[in-house]
């Protein structure tokens, strides 16, 4: 029986091997299972949002994220991809994109429209020192 500690250290020594030299090539692991609502979740997307920046079908969103279909393993590939560089799908599959795309640590990507800044409000009572009232319109009495 294996121990815990033995794949990792197999895996160790192929990537070993490969930057010796030793191994022409090697093989990616592709996860069994990705959680699409999680990652469309962490990055702040609706299911349309999401589909329409990654490629993705929205009817495959919706499968997926309800269970009902699991995807293909291309899909789990790029959705990993998604999942751990965001900036880096949106830069090449929109290059228009880059500057909206990247971001100072390089570790989040933002897909919300610039904020204005803050400015407070007059507290009521200001308001109505000014002439402002609670917003009711006053006409005089006829009579």
């Amino acid at each position: 029986m294996k121990t815990a500690f033995e794949p990792f250290m197999t895996g160790l020594d192929e990537i070993e091997a490969f930057l010796a030299g030793e191994r022409k090539g090697f093989k990616v692991h592709v996860p069994d299972e990705v959680d699409v609502k999680s990652i469309r979740n962490k990055l702040n997307m609706t299911q349309s949002r999401f589909s329409d920046t990654f490629g993705f079908s929205l009817d495959a969103i919706k499968h997926w994220e309800g269970g009902r279909r699991k995807p293909e393993a291309p899909a789990r590939t790029l959705l990993t991809v998604i999942d751990k560089n965001p900036a880096a799908v949106i830069t090449a599959l929109h290059p228009e994109a880059l500057p909206e795309a990247t971001t100072k640590n390089g570790a989040r990507f933002r897909t919300e429209t610039k904020k204005r800044p803050f400015r407070a409000r007059k507290p009521a009572a200001m308001a109505a020192k000014a002439g402002g009232g609670n917003g009711a319109r006053s006409h005089p009495k006829n009579g």
